[in-house]
């Protein structure tokens, strides 16, 4: 059977056919397995969601791109509607995109703001608040999910910074599942920025909640405080976003080894700083410049970029946020986030 896959895989033709192959074998041995016709529903919709979305994505896929979370609750005159749509405002005015859940309230004052053109919408089906807002529900980049996970996946997999603004279980759910991820590595470094309205309180007593059982208790470490900022000022929140991308661009693990893709390089004696203040997340070594990869080659991955090396010891991801920030603070003659 796996040989007949290979010659279909190689007649059809088309990209990476070794993942070809992979994903056509996994659907037959599924067949095979003792399980319900209900998990073989819930693959197949699942893959056939993903793909869509990834086609949806993919001619936009060098431009930057927000995502705002928030409430559906919210009413266009409540003061978290239209900071949502002011930030969005603000950031597409920067030339960059944004993404919201395509429902009402905060994700509706975040679409308007950005415009359709600008933006995206990731519609979960539901039997409520399943209607699309009116400034998203006729562009082709909406897309409607019949599933949390897969709809969560695009939220994270196609964003380089976060938004996220008051709202109820939906949205602290996004909130801890973002912070898990980049906690625990699943995911690459964004800026995370929790926005209230001014003088706002909802996310001051998430930090204390914070503050006062998780790290008080001993459940999450204090440095992961740096994996996100608390603000209810929108120039503020967008500086955060803007000035993580002024000097760091991109991450990639090879054969273990972090490689943080920049827009500058360090000079020596920069890099021999960092690797002094840092070495309590280098596991040997030092943080040195490096070439593109065989396997960045392979995928054209940032190649031109320049490119510093180290080996990381894949715990301290607050720390490693810092480090970001510390290269963010190289001196260049170009400011231009993006």
């Amino acid at each position: 059977m796996d040989e007949k896959v290979r010659e279909l895989v190689t007649e059809f033709g088309g990209k990476d056919p070794d993942l070809a192959f992979e994903i056509i074998a996994t659907a037959l041995r599924l067949s095979r397995d003792d399980v319900g016709r209900l998990d073989r529903k819930i693959v197949n919709s699942a893959l056939k969601e993903m793909r869509y979305a990834f086609r949806v994505f993919a001619p936009y896929r060098h431009e930057r791109k927000v995502t705002v979370f928030g409430s559906a609750r919210s009413a266009p005159t409540d003061p978290e509607y239209e900071q949502a749509r002011a930030l969005a405002k603000e950031v597409v005015a920067r030339g960059w995109m944004v993404v919201t859940g395509a429902g009402p309230g905060v994700m509706e004052g975040a679409q308007e703001g950005a415009g359709g053109e600008r933006s995206f919408g990731v519609n979960i089906r539901l039997p409520f608040e399943a209607a699309p807002n009116p400034y998203i529900a006729e562009d082709p980049k909406l897309i409607n999910f019949k599933y949390f996970f897969t709809r969560k996946l695009m939220f994270i997999k196609e964003a380089d910074a976060f938004v996220l603004l008051p709202g109820g279980f939906g949205t602290l759910d996004e909130t801890f599942e973002l912070l898990t991820l980049i906690q625990t590595g699943k995911s690459d470094l964004h800026p995370i920025v929790l926005l209230d309205p001014p003088g706002g309180t909802f996310w001051p007593a998430f930090e204390g909640f914070v503050e006062e059982r998780l790290i008080g208790g001993g459940y999450v470490s204090p440095g992961d405080r740096g994996l996100y900022k608390t603000t209810d000022d929108i120039q503020v929140a967008v500086d955060e976003i803007m000035h993580f991308y002024r000097v760091y661009h991109s991450q990639r693990f090879v054969g273990g080894r972090l490689i943080l893709r920049l827009k500058s390089m360090p000079d020596p004696g920069w890099l021999d700083k960092l690797s002094e203040e840092f070495a309590d997340i280098l596991t040997h070594g030092k943080i040195e410049p490096v070439e593109p990869s065989p396997e960045e080659l392979r995928d054209d991955d940032a190649c031109d970029l320049p490119r510093i090396g180290l080996w990381f010891d894949r715990m301290n991801y607050g720390r490693l946020r810092l480090l970001i920030d510390r290269l963010n603070e190289l001196p260049t003659g170009n400011d231009t986030a993006g």
